[in-house]
């Protein structure tokens, strides 16, 4: 089944892709032209990325129905199609406090099968689009260090305000490594 991307009650297909491997990255799936495919989303102020070979559809949030007895992280679970689905909330189980703009729509990143026994959503700030990058702006364990069990890498995105030319970082996240970490509590 291919990736598919909600937006307004419209689902998209994504062309799928012939995976391979990206030097370093485990089992992390790119294009065939080395290219890393991935959906940009916001937590709190800043910009993370997951691959997206791991995601299989984007969904604005649903009404959540909360767990007892379950763990800070986890928001909840609702029936997707039919389907219980659990939601990750990704800024409490990252610990970031700071709270989007207000103008940031929360939505839902339904995990592939592949990754998880359980169908599991994680809930975001705000996705902002499904993006592709070349091997050159991907530093695999980029940073010092710190917190890298739920990073993959940085990448390092190019962006233009007004005549200028920037660049921001964007945190490649490990969700493989963080669902492995949790799925006990799940």
């Amino acid at each position: 089944m291919g990736t598919f991307i909600q937006e307004s009650g419209i689902m998209m297909e994504m062309p799928g892709k012939t995976p391979s491997v990206m030097p370093g990255a485990g089992t992390t799936r790119m294009k065939k032209t080395g290219d890393l495919q991935v959906v940009e989303f916001i937590l709190g102020t800043k910009l993370f990325a997951i691959n997206l070979f791991d995601t299989k559809e984007v969904i604005n949030q649903p009404v959540i129905t909360p767990l007892p007895d379950a763990p800070e992280f986890i928001t909840g679970i609702i029936d997707l199609r039919g389907v219980i689905t659990t939601i990750v909330d990704l800024k409490s189980l990252m610990n970031i406090t700071i709270d989007a703009e207000e103008d940031h729509k929360s939505r839902v990143i339904i995990l592939d099968s592949a990754i998880s026994s359980k169908v599991i959503g994680v809930l975001v700030d705000d996705v902002l689009a499904v993006t592709s990058y070349p091997d050159s702006m991907v530093d695999l364990g980029g940073g010092d260090g710190n917190g890298a069990k739920n990073r993959l890498g940085i990448i390092r995105k190019t962006v233009k305000e007004g005549d200028r030319e920037g660049s921001e970082l964007v945190i490649l996240i490990d969700i493989k490594g963080i669902i492995k970490r949790i799925e006990s509590s799940l």
